[in-house]
């Protein structure tokens, strides 16, 4: 979370970089774009108290329009712990990257904030932004550290680094679930830091600058970390594990009727299952224990049925697919609460021994 409030932070402190430029000192230009290549954003994570991890962002795109508005967009699937299943758990868990796939942090750079800057070159200047992020939207400011290289170039970076609270964007429940399958505790807040380089827009581009400037510069066709073409055994059973604890398979009360909500990670446990061609996998139907044993045991049976039935709709083929359910009989969770309820009404992927 602080990752992408800093990352927020250096888009905009760019913008004025650009502002303060020779060639154009009360205007931003032809507007500014972001080097990805050339940036980075990192966040740190603290586990059972005292280890302290590092990840980072591979893809992100910005933006500084003529008129100052500054816009960033960061695809949480391209999220790198330098982990392959710690991605995937970051993704599918905590992100929800399926339902959630970006954040994005938009600014109005004032010219005044950094009319000196090609005089002194170097200054700390204070940014209010907005960052949009698991589909909360907040007003945050940043302390920066900008720097003009030359006429064409501006590096943002973090003067100080910025906290964010896993809280304050509603991932406390995806939180809990990164702990409960990596077996660790994680402090609920974190900090994030960045080093930015933004390049002015050529004027000789000016023809077509400001449709470039406006709207977002293209996604990249896959932003995943991951390798290409189908994945090992060991990737294909560790996925199956984290998608088992998303608990965003979602039901009609008391019925097998998938709900539409459950469509985006459907269809992204589609696509794991077609790059594991070799494999058979289980879909276990689980229930709460409200109700009669029959009953639940029934309704566990139809739910994962249901879901064979949506996967080979998807050009699953169903033999490599088996639905069994299991009722009430296998809780993970205490069926005294509604917390603990909802978390035994799940779907779980395996590979069958």
């Amino acid at each position: 979370m602080l990752f992408f409030k800093h990352f927020t932070y250096a888009i905009l402190l760019s913008a004025l970089f650009s502002t303060g430029a020779p060639a154009q000192p009360a205007t931003f230009g032809d507007g500014w774009t972001l080097r990805g290549e050339a940036s980075s954003l990192q966040f740190q994570s603290i586990k059972n108290g005292t280890a302290i991890e590092t990840s980072s962002f591979a893809t992100m795109t910005g933006e500084i329009a003529p008129d100052g508005a500054a816009s960033l967009t960061i695809l949480l699937d391209s999220v790198d712990t330098k982990i392959d299943l710690r991605n995937v758990r970051m993704r599918f868990l905590f992100f929800e990257t399926f339902q959630h796939p970006e954040a994005t942090v938009t600014a109005q750079i004032d010219p005044a904030l950094i009319a000196d800057l090609p005089q002194v070159k170097r200054k700390t200047v204070t940014l209010p932004f907005t960052l949009a992020l698991h589909g909360v939207t907040k007003t945050l400011e940043a302390k920066l550290a900008l720097t003009l290289v030359g006429d064409d170039l501006v590096a943002v970076s973090t003067a100080e680094p910025v906290p964010l609270a896993v809280a304050d964007f509603n991932l406390s429940e995806g939180l809990q679930k990164l702990e409960e399958a990596a077996g660790v505790t994680i402090v609920p807040s974190t900090t994030v830091s960045f080093d930015l380089i933004f390049s002015k827009v050529a004027r000789s581009d000016a023809a077509v600058a400001t449709a470039e400037v406006a709207a977002p510069a293209a996604r990249p066709a896959s932003v995943a970390l991951e390798a290409e073409g189908d994945f090992s055994l060991e990737a294909c059973v560790g996925r199956f594990e984290i998608l088992s604890r998303t608990g965003n398979i979602y039901f009609k009360p008391a019925s097998a009727q998938l709900d539409a909500a459950s469509t985006p990670l459907l269809d992204a446990v589609a696509q794991i299952v077609t790059r594991c061609p070799d494999l058979t996998v289980q879909i276990a139907g689980h229930t709460d224990s409200y109700g009669s044993d029959a009953a639940n045991q029934t309704l566990s049976e139809r739910r994962a049925r249901s879901v064979v039935d949506y996967l080979t709709a998807r050009d699953i083929g169903p033999a490599r697919l088996i639905a069994i359910g299991y009722g009430e009989t296998r809780p993970v969770a205490d069926n005294a609460t509604e917390q603990g309820r909802r978390g035994n009404r799940r779907i779980e992927f395996s590979v069958p021994d």
